[in-house]
C-alpha cells in the first residue's frame, strides 16, 4: 500500500515557518523530509499566492506568515492559515 499523509507538502512548509520564522530552507526541508530544492519551491508558490512574504535579514530571510489568508480549496475556504496553525501547533 502507497505511503500519504492528511497534509501537502505546502501545509507542512508552512507549520515550519510558523514553528521558527527565521528557520534556513535547509531546516524547512530537513523538518518536512522534502529536498531544499522542494522547500524553495514551495516557497515561492506560498509567497507568490500572498500566503508569506521574507524579509532579508543580513544573510539570511526572515518570513511573515499572512495568517488571516483563506486555505485554498473550496471546502476549507471558510477556515484560515492561522486555524490550520493554531489547530496543528498548539500556537495562540
Amino acid at each position: 500500500m502507497a505511503e500519504w499523509t492528511f497534509l501537502t507538502h505546502h501545509a507542512h512548509v508552512l507549520l515550519a515557518i510558523a514553528a521558527n520564522h527565521d528557520a534556513t530552507v535547509r531546516d524547512i526541508a530537513a523538518e518536512v523530509g522534502i529536498s531544499t530544492r522542494s522547500a524553495l519551491t514551495i516557497l515561492n508558490d506560498l509567497e507568490d499566492a500572498g500566503y508569506l512574504e521574507r524579509e532579508k535579514r543580513g544573510r539570511r530571510n526572515h518570513y511573515v506568515l499572512y495568517q488571516d489568508r483563506p486555505l485554498r480549496h473550496p471546502a476549507n475556504a471558510a477556515h484560515t492559515v492561522g486555524d490550520l496553525i493554531r489547530a496543528l501547533l498548539d500556537i495562540h
